[in-house]
């Protein structure tokens, strides 16, 4: 995000609406209103936004309902929760979703513009594809490699991965090997032919049952394999060397 970002602000309170539309505005960003769900959900239908910051406890349809609704449309798109009241329960539910944060009222606008800032260096990360047909590994995974600056796609089967990288240039892959009607060494040949410069990191929890087809993957240029319960300073550590080797050779 180098350029301005263009941000919607989500939330029936008109006056809070306003206040954060000058705000933004004041810092040259490009800021759209909703005051419901519904309406929200046709903006992101009619424009492509950076950051949503959303209400949580709406009339009609909660901002958790909406984000979900969005998600159908944009799966990319950086979403941060905002509430007034003590609705824990559906703060968890935005997060494992894949919200990128919560914040709560009466907001603290540094804070808010905080948040901006440290999305817009994010631009620097990666492209990353994640292939898991376990929901929760998703979205814990997806939720440390957004907030650490990468832009992140999901896919819970082969065909669907397949799908995905002929629509996007990812720049790493990581894949589960034990995947539902294709495996995880099927799938990975098949992006590789779609995109060849794309790296492959393997992903198992049966590295004796996956044994043969991770080593004919390797053999086959992927990258390496990580065991599960994944080791998440490692992972990290595994993106960051990844994309520097990526930008060397592109420079």
């Amino acid at each position: 995000m180098e350029e301005k970002a263009n941000i919607m602000v989500v939330d029936d309170n008109i006056n809070l609406c306003k206040t954060m539309t000058l705000i933004f505005g004041h810092k040259g960003y490009d800021v759209t209103i909703a005051n419901n769900g519904s309406e929200a959900i046709e903006r992101v239908k009619e424009k492509s936004f950076n950051i949503i910051f959303m209400d949580i406890k709406m009339p009609l349809m909660d901002g958790v309902e909406t984000y979900k609704k969005i998600k159908k449309i944009r799966d990319d798109v950086v979403v941060v929760m905002m509430t007034a009241f003590s609705v824990e329960d559906l703060v968890q539910e935005a997060l494992d979703e894949g919200a990128f944060d919560v914040l709560y009222k009466p907001l603290n606008f540094d804070n808010v513009l905080g948040i901006v800032e440290k999305l817009k260096e994010a631009k620097q990360g990666g492209l990353i594809l994640l292939v898991d047909d376990n929901r929760g590994v998703c979205t814990t995974l997806k939720n440390i490699l957004v907030k650490t600056g990468h832009k992140v796609g999901i896919a819970y089967t082969g065909e669907e991965a397949i799908k995905k990288t002929r629509e996007e240039n990812f720049d790493i892959l990581f894949i589960d090997m034990k995947l539902p009607t294709i495996n995880g060494l099927e799938t990975y040949l098949t992006i590789r032919e779609i995109n060849p410069e794309l790296v492959a990191v393997l992903m198992t929890a049966y590295r004796i049952e996956m044994s043969d087809l991770v080593q004919e993957a390797l053999n086959k240029d992927a990258y390496t394999c990580l065991y599960k319960p994944l080791d998440i300073e490692n992972l990290l550590m595994l993106v960051r060397k990844i994309l520097k080797k990526i930008r060397m050779q592109d420079s």
